[in-house]
Order: C-alpha cells, then sequence, then structure tokens
C-alpha cells in the first residue's frame, strides 16, 4: 500500500485546533485566512480524487479513500458555512438604518 499523507484541511485556519503555529498577523486579516481556508479546500479536494485515483489502480486502501473524502467534504462545509455567516451578516449591515 502507498504511504498516502492525509493533512487537515483546515490547518491554517485561525482557532481551529492543531493552527496555532499558522494563526494570522494583525497585518492580515480576514481575507488571508478565507483565502487560506479556500486553498485548503481546493488542496483537500485534490487529495481525495487523488487517493480515490490510488484505489482504483489498487494501490491505496479503501479506508484511506474514505478518510480523504471526509476531510475533503469537512472542509467544504467549513467553506459553505463562513459563505453562509458572511452574507448573513452582509444581508444584516444592509437592514441597518442610516
Amino acid at each position: 500500500m502507498a504511504d498516502l499523507r492525509i493533512g487537515n484541511p483546515l490547518q491554517g485556519m485561525a482557532g481551529m485546533p492543531g493552527a496555532e503555529a499558522a494563526k494570522p498577523k494583525a497585518a492580515e486579516g480576514f481575507g488571508t485566512m478565507l483565502q487560506e481556508a479556500l486553498q485548503n479546500t481546493v488542496d483537500a479536494a485534490r487529495q481525495s480524487e487523488a487517493v480515490s485515483a490510488a484505489a482504483v489502480a489498487g494501490k491505496a486502501d479503501v479506508t484511506d479513500v474514505v478518510t480523504a473524502v471526509t476531510n475533503a467534504e469537512m472542509a467544504l462545509d467549513t467553506v459553505v458555512t463562513i459563505r453562509d455567516r458572511v452574507i448573513s451578516a452582509y444581508q444584516e449591515i444592509m437592514r441597518m438604518p442610516i
């Protein structure tokens, strides 16, 4: 079986377990965190596809495939939740009287 490393797709997000070393600096901000979250989601999806292809070729275990797909799904769910909250906050701000 090939040694396929599956990383944490949320590693670059501040406030998440295991991300203490990757906290953004004060000059960086929400945009940088969002870019990192999106990039980690894309990376997790690519890793999931690679592990799935390796399983089809007989070079990876089904457990590796399930783990990679679950990581990709979790990363995507996190990004969708962030998007929903940003939209909700924007709509709330737009409802405020001037």
